[in-house]
């Protein structure tokens, strides 16, 4: 069974993020002081070497101003 996190799909969705983070202007660390988790955190998330859990989707997702449902298209 293939590990999700190294799915071309998954890939497609950390990308998404990072594309949203900069859409809006953020930088890594303003994210991490949102979240009150190192930078290095938000890093992981975007290398797709971190998994994302549903209640970080939506952190993110909120902090973004956009549906859940945007990052998984």
């Amino acid at each position: 069974m293939t590990n999700t996190i190294h799915t071309k799909k998954y890939q497609q969705f950390v990308k998404r993020l990072k594309d949203v983070r900069l859409e809006v202007g953020l930088k890594q660390i303003d994210v991490a002081k949102k979240f009150k988790k190192p930078q290095s955190y938000v890093s992981k998330v975007e290398a797709g070497e971190q998994r994302v859990d549903v209640i970080e989707l939506q952190m993110f997702a909120k902090l973004y101003h956009k549906s859940p449902n945007y990052f998984l298209d």
